[in-house]
This record gives structure tokens, sequence and C-alpha cells, in this order.
């Protein structure tokens, strides 16, 4: 190896054209000789993959995530149906439970109806009664009644929830209008009908002793694409 210090840069010039154009005796010009470590490359190549490997778990994760977002409200309505979870009356149950209930016939419970529409839904909707008594493990028919006031059709999509709160996992409905699509002509008027029952277990939960009286509430909404309903019992 040639060293060139500071005294040397006089011959630098003259090492160089030999370089460039060959030694004495030489037919060819040397060549410049690049050393590769094997290690490096490999080394390289393995965080090439592993830079691969998570760009594609970050991309799947922002998918899953996107996919997540979209999902999230069914599946939480789904989950406040099934658990009562926000004062959601409960759905799904076999109709032997609902035939071999006990009425417990000394707890009576009296229900009241609530109705709301949207400001943007121009919809005459109210409860056809005030108020139902009865008590746990038996079954009532409500009604409700909604009117088109536009002269245009109009869909529209309610949601509801039960007061107070905790008694919402004994609420259970049987037949029910909320979270479906509903088509009123214009000026049509309908009557929707609300089958539902008390669990009987309300009767031994120490936190319902002291409840008499249950509220359901619906709040009807115009159905519009890519609208986002309130989750139950947080309106």
């Amino acid at each position: 190896m040639l060293l060139l210090g500071s005294g040397c840069r006089g011959h630098a010039g003259g090492l160089l054209r030999l370089v460039r154009t060959g030694l004495p005796g030489f037919s060819q010009p040397l060549r410049t000789i690049q050393g590769r470590n094997p290690f490096t490359r490999g080394q390289e190549k393995e965080w090439q993959s592993r830079n691969k490997t998570v760009l594609t778990y970050v991309a799947a994760a922002v998918v899953g995530m996107v996919g997540m977002s979209y999902a999230a409200v069914p599946l939480y309505r789904l989950y406040c149906q099934a658990t009562g979870l926000g004062g959601t009356a409960v759905a799904g149950h076999s109709t032997e439970q609902i035939e071999s209930m006990e009425p417990v016939k000394d707890r009576v419970i009296k229900v009241t109806f609530n109705a709301d529409v949207h400001a943007s839904l121009h919809w005459n909707f109210r409860p056809q009664q005030s108020e139902i008594y009865l008590v746990p493990g038996e079954t009532a028919l409500a009604f409700y009644k909604a009117k088109n006031s536009t002269d245009k059709p109009v869909i529209g999509i309610s949601t509801y929830n039960v007061v107070p709160y905790e008694a919402g996992q004994y609420f259970n409905k049987i037949q029910c209008f909320c979270f479906e699509e509903q088509r009123l002509n214009p000026s049509e008027e309908v009557d929707m009908p609300v089958f539902f029952f008390i669990d009987p277990e309300f009767a031994e939960d120490p936190r319902m002793a002291r409840v008499d009286t249950i509220t359901l509430s619906y709040t009807f909404f115009e159905a519009k694409e890519g609208q986002k309903l309130p989750l139950p019992g947080y309106n």
C-alpha cells in the first residue's frame, strides 16, 4: 500500500497516470479492484426482507382498523341487544323461554312510553298509550303511530333505549320496529307494534328493588346513506 503524505503530492499525478495508462511491460492498464463484503450484502438482503414484512403487517393493521371502524356500530348494537348495555332492551330468546315463564304477581311495574323525532325528519310520531302495567314474566303489546307529513316518500329509522339503564337487561323485545327502515308515502300513517316482556329475574335483582317504573323511548331519524345512528343509551 502506498501512503501519500503532504510531501509526496507531486508524485501523485505520476502514479495516477501510471494507473490510467499502464505500467511499462504490461499491455493492459491496471483495473481498480472493488472489494465486496459478503456479510454486508447478506445483512442488506435480510434488512430488506424485514422491511417488507413490517410494511405488510402495517398495511394489514390499517385495513383491519378501517374495517373495524365500519363494523363498530352494528357490532356494538348487537352486543347491547344481547347484554342490555346502555339501557338497550335485550333481543333474542326462545319460544320455550316465553312459554315457561312464571309471572311474579306481587311485583307490579309501570311501563311508560316516549317518542321523539329528529329535526331533519318531518314525521308525526307518538305512542298510542301513555303507560301499561304488568308484572315480570308477563308479555305485553304496545303501539306507536307514525305519519309522514310531507308530500314525498320518506324513509325513517329509529333507535331506542330503556330508563333506568340498569333495567335494560331485563326488558326483552319479542317484536319491534327499531333499526329497520320504515318507508312512508306522502301523508301515510301506520301503526307500529312493540311486543315485549320483563324477565322474571328482574324481581330477584337487589338493584331493581326500588324500580317501579320503566320508560321505553324511541327516536326516529331520516334514513340517509352513510348516516351513523346514535348508540343506544348514549343519545
